[in-house]
Order: structure tokens, then sequence, then C-alpha cells
């Protein structure tokens, strides 16, 4: 038999990808996660407490959680079983589940990899319950999104949630450099174009070690590549930015806190990651308007005027011409004084408006188109303020079930400092007034 899959090519020597080769064989072989595999990790202790329990992985790809879960139930002495939420369904759980019970049957527990939990719908995730409950199955799930979002309650209750991070600068060369020993070949890369293989690769382990045999199928023999030849050759790696999930909502989050922040820098900075993952150009064009009239307000009543312009230029120019718009009101934005007043005072009062009703306003400020509404004394007194002193009468404009309420507070900041100075001046006279 063996000689039968020798000659079909699929005996141990078939071609296997680099980062297959390269597949840790112990938690301490394991690169950027020492947080979790290090000795005093999370991993590590619950390795030494002998109390694994469910786990849940949560990361980008490519930073090892298959492997790490691989590697636990070898640990912990356990089957391993692998199943994809994308290509599994119920009664392909009940299948997993009934094996995992005949083996529980004869003293063997099972470990149940779960690769892209999150997939699963909520009757499905519910059928996990019973199982981890009465230990048939140790569950370890994978997933790429926030749990807290697309996991249910119940599950998460059962299961501890352990965070995966992105590898950084060093651990994605400590891969090369592995990879480099198991081929015996340096990477044919001067040494820019080798830093730019690890920006590339954008944390994820197994998409540098994919663009390392990328090179060494690329390069000619005794060739040694520049940054410009390797990007040429290998192509830039699209970022991992899915307008859908929360990739988005973190870096959108991130925009709008450094433009509150007033970090121009900042701002620009997620700006263009935004941009450079391909979101919605108007999605950005909103929020900045948005920004205008939360964050900054009567501070810098232009800050709206801006936002606006920014989006009609990019609807009139298009991409890429109008993205220079919307940067310049992104940094116009985070250099601008800084007020939320007018967004508390709207929060305040809308809060009154539903506390109290239907209450209606005084008589003295209606209109009085009939005979009948003269009589009862609409607009009966009523001061045109243009006719008053200063143009203002001091008039009470409040229902009469309610008192006189508070809700803009101007802050001290850009034009704010002025509208400060007027409503105090305003407020003076109405009690000068009053007291007549």
């Amino acid at each position: 038999m063996s000689d039968l899959f020798a000659s079909a090519g699929l005996d141990n020597s078939a071609p296997r990808p680099l980062a297959d080769r390269l597949r840790p064989q112990t938690l301490a072989e394991v690169v950027g996660q020492e947080h979790l595999t290090g000795p005093d990790g999370s991993l590590s202790r619950l390795l030494n407490s002998k109390a694994l329990g469910s786990l849940i992985f949560w990361g980008p790809p490519g930073t090892g959680k298959t492997t790490v879960a691989r590697l636990l139930a070898h640990e912990v002495d356990l089957h391993f079983e692998q199943i994809s939420a994308i290509f599994s369904g119920v009664a392909d759980l009940r299948k997993v589940f009934e094996a995992a019970r005949g083996r529980r049957s004869t003293g063997r527990g099972t470990l149940l990899f779960v690769d892209e939990i999150h997939r699963f719908n909520r009757a499905q995730l519910d059928a996990f319950l019973p199982v981890m409950e009465d230990g048939t199955v140790t569950l370890v799930g994978a997933t790429t999104e926030n749990p807290s979002f697309e996991l249910n309650a119940a599950l998460l209750s059962r299961a501890r949630v352990l965070l995966f991070r992105a590898l950084d600068a060093a651990a994605i060369a400590k891969l090369l450099a592995r990879a480099e020993d198991l081929t015996g070949q340096p990477l044919p890369l001067d040494e820019e174009a080798r830093a730019v293989l690890v920006r590339m690769a954008d944390g994820d382990g197994r998409a540098s070690l994919t663009l390392a045999e990328e090179v060494w199928r690329s390069a000619r023999p005794g060739e040694t590549l520049d940054a410009k030849t390797l990007q040429d050759l290998v192509q830039r790696r699209a970022p991992i930015y899915d307008k859908a999930q929360e990739g988005h909502y973190n870096l959108i989050s991130a925009l709008h806190k450094t433009v509150r922040g007033s970090d121009p820098d900042a701002a620009l900075y997620y700006l263009c990651r935004m941009l450079d993952g391909g979101e919605d150009r108007l999605f950005i064009a909103r929020r900045l308007v948005r920004m205008a009239v939360e964050d900054i307000g009567l501070a810098d009543p232009q800050a709206l005027v801006i936002a606006n312009a920014a989006k009609d230029a990019f609807d009139f120019l298009g991409s890429p011409e109008g993205e220079l718009a919307l940067a310049q009101a992104t940094v116009y934005l985070a250099c601008a004084p800084k007020s939320n007043a007018v967004y508390n005072a709207y929060k305040a009062a809308t809060r009154v408006a539903k506390d109290h009703g239907s209450l209606p306003p005084p008589r003295v400020i209606l209109n009085a188109p009939t005979k009948l509404m003269k009589t009862i004394g609409y607009g009966d007194s009523y001061r045109y303020d243009h006719d008053e002193p200063d143009a203002f009468s001091g008039q009470d404009y409040w229902p009469e079930k309610l008192d006189r309420q508070h809700f803009y507070v101007p802050t001290d900041r850009g034009m704010e400092t002025r509208y400060g100075e007027r409503l105090a001046y305003w407020e003076r006279l109405r009690r000068e007034r009053r007291e007549k």
C-alpha cells in the first residue's frame, strides 16, 4: 500500500506549504503569543492547574489559533477533532458529539476545535451547551470577530475568551529566520526589502511564509531583490479590513476619537487606513459631518461648513482626487476648538420634552388667526422683540406648567466664548425687566 501512495506522489516527500512544514511541535515554539504560551501565560497556567475548560480563541488570521488548539489536545491527552463552521451543520455536529460520547465511554476525552465558530447561528451554538456541560467535549472555538457580538451569552458564560495578538515585526522576523534554517536558503532580499516583506505580512504569520515562498520562486539565481522589485513581484497583500465587521467599527471609532482628541496626525493615519481598506468614502464624509456637530459645535460653526464642503467636493471630484478634501476636513476638525455643549443641550432638552408630555406653549406666543383665538388670549400682550430696547423683550416663553430650563451651557472655547457672554447679558436684562 505504501508503494501505491508513493507512486501516486502522496508520500511524505510530496510538496507541503512552508507554513505546514514549520508548524510548531510544542507550545514553546509558538511565536508572538507569549502572553498565552510563556511561562506565566494564561494557557500555561491553565495547563499547570490541570483544569483546561472550554475556550474561545479570538484574534486575526495567521496568529496560531489552530496550532495552539492542536498542541493543547496533545498536552492534556485529548483526542483532537477539528471542524469548520463554514462547512458544518447540525447533522455534522451530531456525528461529532456521538463519536465523542463513544470515546468518553472508553475513558478518552475529546478536544473539539471549531474554526470560524462565529459563522454558526444561535441554534447551532446552543447545540454545544449540553456536551460542554456534561464534559463530552472540551470546546475550543476560533474566531476573528468580537465574541461579544458574534457568540451568544449562554456559550460565552461556559467558555473563557483568550485574545491572540497580531504578530509583531520581531515575531514575523523569527518565523522567516526559521524558514531560512529549514530550507537552507537565505531570502534573496536586501535589508529594506526584508523589512517591507515583514510589513506586507500585516501581522499574519501564515501570510509571511507564503510571501517568502513566492520570493524564493520568483528570484533568479544569485539575485538580491530590493524593495521596489519585491513589491512588483509579490504585489501588496490587501489590508485585513471587512467593512461589515469589527475592523470597520474599530477604525471609525479611532478616527472619531483622534479628531475629538485634537490629534490631526493620528486622525490622518486612521483616515488613510480606512481609505486604503476600501471604506465607502461617503460613509467617512457622513461621519466627519457628525464630528463637526457633536464634538465642535458652536465653538467653531465653520466646522460644519467645511465638513459638508468636503462631502460635496468628493462628490464632484470622485476618487482619488476627492479624498484630499476628506483629508483637509479631517485636519480642520482635529485642529478646531472643541465643544459638545450643543450635543449635551440637545440630549437634555430631549429628556425634558419626553418627561413632560404635550404641554402647550404659553398663549402669549401663539398666533391668533381667528376671532375666537383672539378672544381667549392667543397672542395677547406679545412683545415684538425688534421693537424693544436692545431688541430683547425678556418674555417668558416656557409652558406655564414648566419652569424655565437651562440646557445650553457654552464653553469658554472658540466662538462659544462670545455666545456665553451674550447669554449672560440677556439673562441680566431678563432679571432687570422682571424686577420692574
